[in-house]
């Protein structure tokens, strides 16, 4: 088995000039122009099952793409986005023309999960795969207090705010840049983690964590102030403690158009007003 790449590599091309793709496979968001143009492109390069695909084709927005980007994790198959959503930040333009070999032309970034593990008050352990971000929220009118370890030590004593997040690189420009969190290039190997509408400490705006950090958010007063984590798509409620760390062990490849690659939208991003 090969050494993981690290998460925040760039590459050019998983497949040498002259490469031809035949086996592609096709999924698609449940919206017209996403069914559209998959039975499209179905019926002009075929479509196989994903786990037997050299490129798995996602039609729809970053949403669908995300949902995507999970099914494949533990496939290692390379995902290809075509925007049939809206903002389509990890999605490449619609061009049904010469599919495979423009995919051949393609940079891949390669990406590693965070993964959550989730204590509740009963004391059920939930675990979670992340590629986008963690982030813990308050479930009811009072605010929540979280303590803030890092590498087995206490960095912020107690910070009473809505919630906290830390999220990849990638998803540097999703809730976190809402949450007015900084975006990190992929090369980075920086984790943001960044409080959503703190409240004590007020002026405080977060940190910049290695890649490697162990992270553990620990719920103070939890009978009296609920707190719920998520990871990605999965929800845990009534959490007392969650850990956090990046999952060196598993990795996802998402292609970009040579002119649209992920690094470049990452830095536009930054100078965007």
């Amino acid at each position: 088995m090969s050494q993981p790449i690290r998460a925040t590599e760039v590459r050019t091309s998983p497949w040498p000039a002259g490469t031809v793709l035949t086996r592609l496979a096709f999924v698609a968001a449940p919206n017209e122009l996403a069914e559209t143009c998959a039975a499209q492109l179905t019926r002009r390069y075929g479509n196989v099952p994903v786990e037997e695909a050299e490129v798995v084709v996602c039609l729809g927005g970053d949403g669908f793409m995300l949902e995507t980007l999970h099914t494949v994790l533990h496939r290692d198959i390379p995902v290809y986005g075509i925007n049939c959503g809206s903002v389509g930040f990890l999605m490449n333009p619609l061009c049904e023309d010469d599919l495979p070999e423009r995919l051949v032309r393609t940079q891949a970034a390669v990406l590693h999960p965070l993964r959550m593990h989730a204590v509740t008050h009963s004391g059920l352990v939930e675990e979670a795969l992340a590629l986008n971000d963690v982030f813990l929220f308050r479930q009811t009118r009072q605010a929540a207090k979280i303590q803030i370890v890092v590498d087995g030590r206490v960095r912020l004593e107690e910070l009473v705010c809505d919630g906290i997040l830390i999220s990849t690189p990638a998803g540097s420009t999703a809730y976190n840049l809402s949450a007015h969190g900084p975006i990190v290039p992929l090369s980075s190997d920086l984790l943001p983690l960044t409080p959503i509408s703190a409240f004590r400490p007020r002026r405080w705006r977060g940190a910049l964590l290695p890649s490697s950090a162990d992270v553990e958010f620990k719920i103070i007063e939890v009978d009296k102030r609920p707190v719920a984590a998520v990871a990605d798509f999965t929800e845990v409620r009534d959490v007392v403690s969650v850990a956090i760390s990046e999952d060196r062990s598993l990795r996802t490849v998402v292609l970009f158009d040579p002119d649209q690659s992920l690094s470049e939208r990452i830095l536009v991003e930054q100078f965007t007003v």
